[in-house]
């Protein structure tokens, strides 16, 4: 063993009928871009927006420049359709029209 230390890391997508997976091992000290880059993701998925606020490690948002850890699970995320407070929105406009057809 030449003591240069290896992280195994996963790096997983979900999109609208794709999936991606893909485990990678890079060098101790890498960061999240590092594996993002090495999973071929962006090749894959060119028209993905892959940014610190599209991203995380086990569903905690974290920057491009995070350092990895051994067995880290590196999350793209795809954007939100709507935001929390157009969903709200929606769902209170729908609990109003379901209560005055009810008379409630």
């Amino acid at each position: 063993m030449d003591g240069a230390k290896s992280i195994s890391v996963e790096v997983v997508y979900a999109g609208e009928g794709a999936l991606f997976f893909e485990r990678v091992s890079l060098p101790a000290g890498s960061t999240l871009a590092d594996a993002v880059r090495a999973s071929g993701f962006t090749a894959r998925f060119p028209a993905v927006t892959i940014g610190d606020d599209h991203v995380g490690v086990f569903s905690r948002k974290v920057g491009m420049d995070h350092v990895l850890a051994d067995d880290d699970r590196v999350e793209i995320y795809r954007p939100l359709k709507l935001s929390p407070n157009e969903a709200r929105k929606l769902r209170a406009a729908r609990r109003g029209a379901k209560a005055s057809r009810f008379g409630g």
